[in-house]
């Protein structure tokens, strides 16, 4: 406990400060961002709560929206991907924090009611965890809440699940949809990362290996691929007969999880719906199989089933468990099913994290900005925050786009 706040150790900021100083020199759509709020001000007199996976990035995207005037919390989005010297280093800076590498489950959801506990106005959230904690046990604080923003697919369907059924009370902008958070985080961010994470882990080649990718969204699009460049041959599993073809024509096999799990020297789900594995695939599966998960929640692979085919389960090395059937089968599981590329590794490249939370960041301004336009409910990400950040991002890298002459302009304009 240091003030407020409950972390593991203060001591730790020294380390956590120089992450925070390295990828502030690779994320220059930020750093722009930031110098605007830092002279504006515009979240003075605000609270932001920010529950995501509190690592480097995260917690320069906290600095920034502190750089704003905003009092800022933050809590964790998954025990196993807190950096516990980053979260000192936010403590160090004023940032109020609750989240500890490995907290139980126990603890790890009384952070999340320290941190609504502080009525936030404007909160940040990965998989719906605090937004739906706000319905449910803190409902008589909406009223002060102006609304949110949520990072992933996940969070999403849950969120679009409270809004079909009336009980979604504050408008949050859907991050994730945003084409300059999607079409890079989810499909290169992911795709590098995941891959980044396993081989870390494991120490195994990729080349000539059978990887097996169930969901092909955005991320399994850029975990297929990354897998294919690694020099493995790729099957695919989908319930969407529209992906399945686009699998199909990027060069991939698609088959259901029963036909592919035989097969599969490599599993990772993507799909954010549960049991994707379960006891009728791990039953075929190859002795020495690896199933790891980049969907949010640790739900996509069964672990009760792991627990019931198993007459032994011991941890190898970190991040590995070691699952021993009756027939003497050994299925590895990474990062006890959670979220491999952050669990097992560093997350999403710093480039990458600097337009999710580009978008993040403007999207927050705009929501506080519009407040009293804004209806409750999930909403797009205006279309000119995409634009802008893509701009930004442009310009950093010192490069230069056309523009339509009036000529052009014209032309598209006329229906005639």
């Amino acid at each position: 406990m240091v003030g407020e706040s409950m972390i593991r150790d203060i001591k730790l900021a020294g380390s956590g400060q120089q992450k925070l100083s390295w990828v502030r020199n690779f994320m220059p759509v930020l750093n722009r961002i930031r110098d605007d709020y830092e002279r504006e001000k515009p979240f003075a007199g605000y609270k932001v709560a920010i529950c995501l996976h509190l690592e480097a990035k995260t917690g320069y995207l906290a600095m920034v929206l502190k750089a704003g005037g905003a009092d800022v919390t933050v809590t964790a989005s998954n025990p196993l991907s807190t950096q516990d010297d980053v979260v000192a280093a936010l403590v160090e800076n004023g940032i109020r924090a609750y989240a500890r590498h490995g907290a139980d489950e126990k603890e790890y959801r009384r952070h999340h009611h320290e941190t609504l506990r502080h009525k936030p106005n404007l909160i940040i959230d990965d998989g719906g965890d605090l937004l739906s904690l706000l319905h449910t046990d803190y409902a008589e604080d909406i009223s002060g809440v102006i609304g949110g923003c949520e990072e992933t697919t996940t969070g999403l369907i849950r969120l679009r699940a409270m809004e079909k059924e009336n009980v979604l009370k504050v408008p949050v902008y859907a991050v994730n949809d945003a084409a300059m958070k999607h079409l890079f985080d989810n499909r290169y961010g992911t795709g590098q990362s995941v891959w980044d994470g396993i081989m870390n882990t494991t120490n195994l080649i990729i080349a000539g290996k059978n990887v097996v990718v169930s969901g092909y969204g955005w991320c399994g699009k850029g975990v297929a691929l990354r897998a294919k460049g690694l020099g493995a041959r790729v099957i695919v599993t989908e319930i969407d007969p529209i992906k399945a073809n686009e699998a199909l024509l990027d060069g991939f096999e698609a088959m259901t999880m029963s036909e592919a799990a035989p097969r599969g020297d490599i599993f990772v789900t993507v799909t954010g719906n549960k049991d994707v594995i379960n006891k009728k695939h791990l039953e075929v599966m190859k002795d020495g199989a690896v199933l790891s998960n980049a969907g949010h929640f640790d739900v996509e692979i069964s672990k009760p089933a792991l627990c019931e085919c198993a007459v032994s389960v011991r941890k190898i090395k970190p991040n590995i468990e070691e699952f021993v059937m009756s027939d003497g089968r050994k299925i590895f599981l990474l990062a006890e099913g959670r979220l491999v590329n952050l669990a097992s590794g560093n997350g999403h490249p710093v480039e990458i994290m600097d337009l999710s939370f580009a978008i993040q960041a403007l999207s927050l301004f705009h929501l506080l900005k519009n407040r009293n336009d804004i209806r409750p409910g999930v909403i797009p990400v205006p279309k000119e925050i995409d634009r802008m950040v893509a701009g930004l991002r442009l310009e950093a890298l010192g490069r230069k786009i056309d523009s339509l002459t009036d000529t052009q302009d014209e032309y598209l304009r006329n229906w005639s």
